[in-house]
């Protein structure tokens, strides 16, 4: 075992956390991972002293200046607004790769599939969770969804770097781009790039619902599994779950420059302080995160050892079954009996072995070439109002010469004008379609703000707008039923 000692950073957290993260270092001292700990305070604490974000600017370059984040689950406060401390940090420390392991450990935890072994790759820095949400009318809140060809390309070649690595042989994208043409349809596109990049490594893509459905019933038919931030999130507990228990995932949150180690579970606040938490997630993310770091031999030892614990029958309450398990223990004697097995290898499970595995979040430039041209063509401008879409129409035909000329109007995604169904129901937000009265010309930024004032003149509500932009002749923007 290495000599050196490495630098961590180390946060109880709230709820059951404090009683998991003690069990876990517990056992990483009993290891003799040459381990130095920098402990921090994040979460409830943190936000309830006035700090909106739920932690201290100076802990920022604590995390920095170590190899490896070691993180408990937090407890993020109801109301007033604060926003998810695990976004921020995976989103500000560019931890765009969240990997979780899904694997059942049957027969000694119950689970309908005994030979899972399922990884879950999830892109962890935009699509929905970058939170970005409006109110804009009384009826109507607005959540963009971000997908960037970057981000696209960083999450599909680490899922290919990884299958490579670890001697997978099949990698699956999850997307909804029969729908999301755009932006889920730019994932697929960069995961057929990417694919074919890898000849040896067998690819595939899944519709997401369908996806899940199959995950769910038949997930030996998966290997590794890449998707967009919000579906990976879902189906990863979806995963750990069906695999025995969501209490027994760890997941690791890889970025160019730092990495962040977790259990996947919440804190548990009821939990808390009855040493009945199972500290497990947080021992095989502990796990992850000693391979990460250059020791891979200690992870080897303290992940074999918990394998000995769960064929001993050594279980925490969550997993305990009466005729499976041998005897019931606490946080506190779950990790006692680990560290107790420390040197012992499985007997029905297989050994475990880690090598130090190259650095799959290395920096990679995109390959993509840019659209040569584009154009913006026109303007969807989002309007206000409780009046039903001919009155709609009828004001905005009151605006009186434009360069721009209204071609339809949609409320939440459906056209209503011109031709509008009966049975359509409709909401107050109204999103009012422009182009050139010169078909197919580009419109100017000015044409588009003359536009604007002209509403804001005759007392027309607008709320949001969104420029439509061609890319090499090509819409890069979602099209009504009639539109060409």
């Amino acid at each position: 075992m290495a000599s050196r000692t490495i630098p961590i950073t180390v946060a109880e957290g709230d709820g059951i956390g404090p009683e998991i993260m003690q069990a876990t270092l517990e056992i990483l001292k009993a290891s003799g991972a040459p381990l130095e700990y920098k402990h921090v305070e994040i979460g409830e604490k943190v936000y309830l002293r006035g700090q909106p974000s739920g932690i201290e600017p100076s802990t920022w370059d604590i995390i920095r200046n170590t190899k490896g984040f070691l993180k408990a689950p937090i407890t993020t406060p109801q109301g007033g607004g604060f926003k998810s401390l695990n976004v921020t940090i995976r989103t500000s420390l560019g931890l765009y790769a969240n990997v979780r392991p899904c694997v059942s450990y049957y027969p000694f935890v119950e689970t309908k599939h005994p030979d899972m072994d399922v990884v879950i790759i999830r892109e962890n820095e935009e699509d929905l969770y970058t939170g970005i949400e409006y109110r804009q009318t009384p009826e109507t809140v607005h959540a963009l969804k971000i997908i960037t060809r970057p981000g696209c390309e960083k999450i599909v070649r680490y899922a290919f770097e990884y299958a490579k690595a670890n001697a997978r042989k099949k990698v699956t994208c999850f997307t909804k781009d029969n729908i999301l043409k755009l932006s889920d349809g730019l994932f697929h596109k960069v995961f057929d790039e990417i694919a074919a990049e890898y000849p040896d490594i067998q690819n595939e893509h899944w519709i997401v619902d369908i996806g899940a459905a199959k995950l769910a019933d038949t997930p030996n038919a998966f290997d590794v599994i890449v998707m967009p931030n919000l579906y990976g999130d879902i189906l990863s507990d979806v995963a750990a779950q069906i695999a025995g228990s969501v209490g027994l995932a760890g997941s690791a949150n890889i970025g160019v420059h730092s990495a962040m180690f977790e259990a996947i579970h919440g804190s548990a606040p009821r939990r808390a302080g009855q040493n009945l938490a199972n500290p497990s997630g947080l021992i095989l993310a502990s796990v992850l995160m000693l391979v990460h770091i250059g020791l891979p031999e200690a992870a080897a030892l303290i992940h074999n050892a918990w394998l000995c614990t769960l064929e001993d029958g050594i279980h925490t309450y969550d997993i305990f079954k009466a005729n499976i398990s041998k005897e019931k223990v606490g946080t506190k004697e779950f990790a006692q009996a680990v560290i107790k097995r420390l040197g012992k290898n499985p007997h029905t499970f297989k050994q475990v072995h880690y090598s130090t595995p190259k650095n799959l979040a290395q920096a990679h430039s995109s390959k993509y070439v840019a659209d040569n041209k584009k154009e913006t063509v026109g303007v969807d401008i989002f309007i206000e109002s409780k009046e039903d879409v001919e009155h709609i129409q009828k004001k905005i035909s009151s605006l009186g010469e434009s360069e721009l000329k209204l071609t339809m109007i949609a409320n939440r995604g459906v056209k209503v004008w011109p031709n509008k169904m009966p049975e359509t129901a409709c909401v107050d937000s109204w999103r009012c379609r422009f182009l050139s009265v010169q078909k197919g010309h580009p419109i100017t930024h000015q044409q588009i703000a003359k536009l604007i004032q002209q509403l804001a003149d005759h007392n027309i509500h607008f709320t949001h707008t969104e420029h439509l932009c061609t890319f090499d002749g090509k819409p890069g923007y979602t099209l009504a039923q009639d539109e060409q």
